[in-house]
């Protein structure tokens, strides 16, 4: 199930925001915060689809979504994400 109002679940939230707009290696302390977040896959899809350039969105650096979008070229990546996270609560 999709969340629209993501925000205020995230795992981040109890943390402070500037953990998770951090260089170099600090980034793989902050990716673990998204690790068991329960709206990773939101967070993941607002920063693709709004091509945010900074911090660690949905357990991915700036690095690693950069590299992604210039791999896939995706009109909606809510879209994509959405329909994963749905196949996947199938599977399970």
């Amino acid at each position: 199930m999709w969340v629209e109002d993501w925000a205020p679940s995230a795992a981040c939230r109890q943390g402070q925001p500037d953990d998770l707009f951090v260089r170099g290696a600090e980034q793989n302390k902050a990716k673990q915060v998204c690790g068991g977040c329960p709206v990773r896959t939101e967070c993941l899809a607002e920063a693709l689809d709004n091509q945010i350039e900074w911090g660690v969105w949905g357990g991915m650096t700036e690095r690693e979504r950069r590299a992604l979008l210039r791999r896939r070229n995706v009109e909606s990546w809510r879209t994509v994400l959405e329909a994963a996270k749905a196949n996947q609560q199938v599977a399970i």
